[in-house]
């Protein structure tokens, strides 16, 4: 029961994560942070590009529009009706897309450019000759150029001309209906309507001409050809002629029939001859094994008791036996009745057997007549089958004579009519398209819509500046809050320093805890001691490293106002271990003569000479002191850990301000003498990587990392992603900082 429980329970857990984590993949408001922090450039981006475009859209020269529409004939007028001649089928809907190519082809648009004379119009700006051009690039004409023809260059520069005029030309054909415009797009107004009408003009023009072009080709040619058509007619009607009296053939496909039907006929009686021969041949073969003698045998085949003469004798003998019988009953064998219904039946018995020996002897006749017959018919089968084969093959060159006669008939007649129709429609114009609106002036030009291009230059460019900021925000890895510091880095937030005010002195960032017009700066060191002290609880914490991972993030200013922090409550010790580039003894101004903790490591100076008393209350300074040679070789001899050691008896606490991590192995070599080590992060300047790799040779070195704390950190950028940070204020932070201020003046002053 616990264990199904405890899946309960992780189950809902699972569920929960989950639906936080979609919870935040649809976090629109932290998607939209960056914009609305920086939604001031955003504008003023919008503005100058909407304010670029104002003055790019003013100096544009503005072009005018004119159109003319054209309706497409699908039914075009004819005389007589010769789509075949000229191929076109004005049913298919290929028929239209074929005419608006026609219209937007350069051949038309050349015309046009042509007819109008536009090379001398002053709308179109005359190229420089070639001559022109290598003498104004290099001052003179090659001598190798000085035959080429001008006429080619001028050629050039009008082909250069056209197609500049073609692509000004638009055709946009309306669906479904049979209607399409025609534009075009020029400086002068009056030149755009005469252009988009000349286009129209010249597009049924020309397809009346190449109407009239194919049916004059059309007519010549029909007319070649009619007369070898006649002539290949004639001879294959004599070559027909000549068939027919050379084989004496009137009708060809009577004689063909009749000669059909005769072998039709004979091969039926072939065929009633064969089964009669079969039927008798069959009878005979019984007679054979019977025996043609018995009698009595033969009666009882069916051939011979379905023959109609043996049935009436047998009748005969049916009523002849009756009487006999009749008679018996009352007459006796000897009695005269009896004797001669006796000599009767014996009559009718004999008349019977002469009846089936008759009947045997006309089959086997039949037989014989049979078989003579069928070789008869045979015979003339061969005979007949023969002649019609003959005549078969004469009627086959027959038919092919007459189909060769047939098929000239046919195309000459089909190009005859075709030769006069189109001599007869040859000068009637019908034209393939006509006018529904002819182009008028423009009044008004069509380009630059500047009020639509200043519209659209400022959404975009407003669209643009928007993505570019959520772009560079998703690539901007570095930490800005901290909650940045815990999923990225998976580390502690101690807590954050707040960024200074623009114009604000060297001097009063570094001695900001005591500024009394800065109770949130103050409050926020402070949360970064509470934060130290309840993670060491239950341990010792003397001896505190503050390093940082590379130079200008702000280690020095946290070192010092994290003792200023400890020092409200107890004696605090800055050791300036940066012995490198020192700068704590400058923020304290203090000389450089200043000797330090080089001095004291070297064995130059004593521990007292090294530190300054009360430079802050209860804050002393050890500098870093003279420059060595080898700092890190200094750092790591044993005499560092035996200062640090003598230093705890007389300090409750040490803040150690050493170099980055990434720019020397300085705070790798210090870490394991401190209680503690807090890396300082630049908000929203250092990489998450770059703080990964400090945290791991932090780690490596076997440091106790407490935590994170973020320098610089703008708090009113922080209130629209996490709340209001600035809160101390409502809860009186401000009086409590100015009372803690006139203290430690009071007690300074004592």
């Amino acid at each position: 029961m616990m264990l199904h429980d405890r899946r309960q329970n992780v189950t809902a857990n699972s569920i929960s994560s989950a639906a936080m984590q979609v919870e935040q993949l649809i976090d629109i408001k932290k998607l939209l942070m960056p914009i609305l922090h920086f939604k001031w450039r955003i504008f003023a981006f919008a503005l100058l590009m909407t304010a670029l475009t104002v003055f790019a859209v003013l100096s544009m020269t503005p072009i005018y529009k004119a159109s003319s529409m054209l309706l497409i004939e699908s039914e075009q007028a004819k005389a007589i009706k010769i789509d075949d001649v000229y191929g076109i089928n004005s049913g298919q809907q290929e028929y239209y897309l074929t005419q608006f190519e026609i219209i937007k082809s350069r051949s038309i648009a050349e015309r046009v450019f042509n007819d109008l004379d536009l090379i001398n119009h002053p709308a179109f700006n005359q190229p420089p000759s070639l001559f022109e051009e290598l003498k104004s690039q290099f001052n003179f004409i090659p001598q190798e150029l000085t035959s080429v023809d001008s006429q080619m260059a001028r050629d050039i520069a009008k082909h250069q001309m056209v197609d500049s005029f073609a692509q000004d030309i638009s055709v946009s054909p309306i669906r479904k209906t049979q209607l399409v415009n025609i534009s075009y797009e020029s400086l002068d107004p009056a030149l755009a309507a005469k252009v988009a009408n000349a286009i129209g003009d010249t597009y049924i023009i020309s397809q009346l001409e190449a109407k009239l072009g194919m049916t004059q080709k059309a007519n010549v040619w029909l007319g070649g050809r009619l007369e070898d058509l006649r002539l290949n007619l004639n001879q294959s009607e004599a070559k027909l002629e000549r068939f027919k009296v050379e084989n004496g053939l009137i009708d060809v496909e009577g004689v063909t029939a009749l000669d059909a039907k005769e072998l039709e006929r004979l091969s039926d009686e072939i065929t009633v001859s064969r089964s009669r021969l079969a039927q008798a041949e069959s009878f005979m073969a019984v007679v054979k094994r019977y025996g043609a003698t018995d009698i009595s045998r033969l009666e009882s085949l069916p051939e011979v008791t379905a023959h109609q003469s043996v049935q009436n004798v047998k009748r005969e003998v049916v009523l002849v036996e009756r009487k006999v019988s009749e008679l018996q009953q009352v007459y006796g064998p000897k009695h005269p009745k009896m004797i001669a219904a006796q000599a009767e039946l014996s009559a009718v018995q004999q008349n019977l057997h002469k009846q089936i020996s008759r009947l045997v002897q006309g089959i086997e006749d039949e037989a014989q007549t049979a078989a003579q017959n069928l070789r008869a018919l045979e015979s003339q089968f061969s005979q007949a089958k023969g002649a019609y084969q003959n005549l078969s093959t004469k009627d086959t060159d027959y038919q092919r004579l007459l189909r060769e006669v047939d098929t000239n008939r046919q195309l000459f007649d089909s190009f005859l009519a075709r030769q006069k129709e189109t001599a007869v429609t040859g000068d009637f114009d019908s034209p393939v398209a006509r006018f529904t609106d002819r182009a008028v002036v423009p009044l008004r030009p069509a380009k630059p819509n500047k009020k639509v291009i200043v519209i659209l230059a400022f959404v975009a460019s407003l669209g643009f500046a928007m993505i570019l900021v959520l772009v560079l925000d998703a690539l901007n890895d570095t930490i800005k809050t901290s909650d940045d510091i815990e999923k990225l880095l998976s580390q502690r937030s101690l807590g954050y320093i707040p960024k200074a005010k623009k114009g604000t002195s060297y001097q009063d960032i570094n001695f900001a805890f005591y500024d009394p017009n800065l109770p949130l700066h103050a409050e926020a060191v402070r949360t970064i001691r509470t934060s130290m002290s309840l993670m060491a609880m239950g341990s010792d914490l003397h001896t505190i490293e503050v390093t940082s991972s590379n130079p200008n993030e702000g280690k020095t200013t946290t070192s010092m106002n994290l003792a200023f922090a400890y020092a409200t409550m107890e004696k605090v010790l800055i050791i300036d271990a940066d012995l490198r580039k020192s700068s704590l003894g400058l923020r304290f101004g203090l000389p450089t003569y200043q000797p330090g903790l080089a001095n004291v490591l070297s064995g130059t100076e004593s521990i007292e000479h090294c530190i300054v008393k009360e430079v802050k209350h209860n804050v002393d300074v050890m500098p870093a002191g003279a420059v060595p040679l080898n700092p890190q070789e200094l750092l790591s001899l044993p005499n560092f850990a035996e200062l640090l050691t003598e230093l705890k008896t007389l300090y409750s606490k040490i803040i150690i301000d050493t170099p980055p991590v990434h720019a020397v192995s300085d705070a790798l070599i210090i870490t394991s003498q401190c209680d503690a080590t807090v890396l300082v992060v630049k908000a929203a300047h250092t990489r998450s990587e770059a703080i990964k790799l400090t945290l791991a040779k932090l780690n490596q070195a076997r440091a106790k990392v407490f935590g994170v704390v973020l320098n610089q950190f703008n708090t009113k950028d922080a209130q629209r992603y996490q709340g209001d940070y600035g809160y101390y204020q409502a809860y009186g932070a401000e009086s409590v900082a100015k009372e803690s201020t006139k203290l430690n003046k009071e007690s300074t002053k004592a």
